[in-house]
């Protein structure tokens, strides 16, 4: 899958591209299911808020046969190649969950900030793609994008370590303030199956989640190879160290699989 004219240049120019309905009931159906399993799991990767709840499950690209094919699904991997000019790993690899009334906030931050401080990453040759696995809608928090904040570079910021269950480098209000009116904000929103690539720098955020509807969203943070991480602080599971090209599946790889699963049932 290849971007066209126009998205590259909203890319460029915004930060972000918004992609409605990517994948299919099917395909996401299947992730939905396996991802809601993962999140019962009593494991190191699933990370929870302090209710209790799941908010993030690491790396389950190694442990589950769906998500290892997501995490090389070519309606994912050849945009970032293309944008990035180059094969790429997979630098992490997270499932955020917003459950229904109890789903906390992301600080506003930029991704490539942690990746550069805390793993030593030296360029943001480096961005995420997400996919919905569950209808987002302005009421179940969603991600808010500052748009072109990613031409600001690589920001001031601090390390909170005590907001929510997860360490982030998180930008002062002043500087968030200053951004945002100068480019505003927007939080895309959409249906199950739609997918967002945004740049690593750009500056982005999500409120909590009082809705009675949960909102689990699958990101890939793709990196060119060349531009690898060069600290081993953090754990494997939250940033890998098997900088191996990825190779693109067949963009059928998931639909066989629900197929396969449907059989079996």
């Amino acid at each position: 899958m290849k971007l066209a004219q126009d998205q590259l240049d909203q890319f460029h120019r915004e930060g972000y591209v918004f992609l409605p309905s990517a994948f299919d009931a099917d395909e996401v159906g299947m992730l939905r299911r396996r991802a809601e399993a993962i999140l019962k799991m009593d494991r190191q990767e699933v990370w929870r808020e302090k209710s209790g709840v799941a908010r993030t499950a690491f790396a389950a690209h190694t442990y589950d046969e769906g998500f290892k094919r997501l995490g090389a699904h070519p309606r994912l991997v050849e945009p970032v190649m293309q944008l990035l000019d180059g094969s790429v790993y997979m630098h992490q690899f997270k499932i955020n969950a917003k459950a229904a009334f109890d789903g906390e906030v992301w600080q506003w931050h930029q991704d490539f900030g942690t990746w550069h401080r805390d793993d030593e990453m030296p360029e943001p040759r480096a961005m995420n793609i997400a996919l919905f696995l569950d209808e987002v809608s302005a009421v179940n928090g969603p991600l808010m994008f500052i748009p072109g904040s990613h031409r600001a570079g690589t920001l001031e910021a601090g390390h909170d370590l005590e907001s929510t269950s997860y360490p982030l480098w998180t930008l002062s209000r002043d500087e968030v303030s200053r951004l945002a009116n100068e480019g505003g904000c927007v939080a895309p929103t959409g249906p199950a199956g739609s997918v967002i690539m945004f740049h690593g720098n750009l500056v982005h955020a999500s409120p909590p989640n009082i809705s009675p509807f949960p909102r689990t969203i699958v990101y890939l943070s793709l990196c060119h190879v060349e531009n690898h991480i060069r600290a081993f602080k953090r754990a494997e599971w939250i940033a890998h160290r098997d900088f191996t090209p990825i190779r693109p599946m067949a963009d059928d790889c998931l639909s066989e699989l629900a197929a396969d699963e449907r059989r079996a049932a």
